[in-house]
């Protein structure tokens, strides 16, 4: 079994089937892709990222600007922006573009590797989080509680750089969360307890019990053979659209070469011209054809999602 055939139309799944979709109920989370360039390249990364890939380009600050503007004026209800990457601390002017969304009023999450170029700006993250308290969060991404398991995603050398981000981010008081992988191998309580038992060590302000402080993301691997999500699977698995991370969230991206932004559906698919769905917050309302391996993988069967 595999996935040939399957995520083409639209509309319809490989069978015949209706294929799911989710309605927008109202943009709640702005994900901001800082670029694709990135200090590691992991195995397994969502995106690709890496020190090579420049496909996803630095995010302008007036495009920021214009995206808070644009949903301010359309009255949506917005309460958090999200900078994710490739790793935002390589991003030239992260700290004005932090700024600026916190300015706006909204809560602000973080993904980062916590790594050499978030060390740099430590001084600067601590004055945010002075001025603005919990509403700024770095989310940082530790594969495993173990530097064996975190290093064979992230690569040799990784681990300690790590752990140094992480402790200096608690000592500024930087409001903290983790992200980390599940294994079909590691029951979730372990998992949780491995990471509850590192946190108590590292002394940080983090619940591993948590589902929001310590986030567990399933593993990816599109080579496997993935069933594709059809209107009658929402209530076999009682789910419903509106608990999918596209009901209410869109990502702005700057691709290379372009010469304005793109709108699209999802933080895992900014290459996927599918999932494009246009230059402005205004035209990226309507809904989104779960036609993905992701929408089912992640969203709908690992019931993840990458907001707070």
């Amino acid at each position: 079994m595999s996935n040939a055939g399957k995520f083409q139309d639209p509309h319809r799944t490989q069978s015949g089937e209706v294929r799911a979709s989710v309605a927008f109920t109202g943009l709640r989370t702005l994900w901001v892709n800082t670029g694709t360039l990135c200090n590691i390249t992991c195995a397994g990364c969502y995106i690709e990222s890496s020190p090579r890939n420049d496909r996803l380009v630095w995010f302008p600050p007036e495009d920021l600007a214009a995206c808070l503007a644009e949903a301010t004026a359309a009255g949506d209800p917005l309460e958090e922006i999200g900078f994710t990457g490739g790793e935002p601390f390589m991003h030239p002017q992260i700290l004005p573009l932090l700024r600026m969304a916190l300015d706006s009023g909204r809560r602000v999450l973080v993904l980062t590797n916590a790594m050499k170029p978030l060390h740099r700006h430590l001084g600067a993250l601590a004055v945010l989080a002075a001025d603005f308290g919990d509403r700024l969060t770095l989310r940082v991404s530790l594969d495993h509680y173990t530097q064996a398991g975190h290093e064979a995603v992230r690569g040799a050398g990784t681990w300690e750089p790590a752990l140094h981000g992480l402790s200096a981010l608690a000592e500024a008081g930087v409001r903290l969360s983790l992200a980390g992988r599940m294994t079909t191998a590691e029951p979730e309580a372990e998992i949780r307890a491995g990471y509850a038992a590192l946190c108590r060590d590292l002394k940080l302000p983090v619940d591993a019990a948590d589902r929001w402080q310590m986030v567990l993301f399933p593993e990816m691997d599109e080579t496997a053979p993935v069933p594709e999500i059809t209107t009658a699977c929402w209530g076999l698995l009682g789910k419903t659209p509106d608990q999918m991370m596209c009901a209410s969230s869109r990502m702005v991206v700057r691709r290379r070469g372009a010469d304005r932004l793109s709108v699209v559906a999802c933080t895992l698919l900014p290459y996927d011209l599918r999932f494009d769905l246009g230059a402005s917050l205004a035209g990226a309302r309507g809904a989104v054809p779960l036609n993905h391996p992701h929408c089912a993988k992640f969203c709908v069967l690992g019931g993840a999602a990458c907001s707070g």
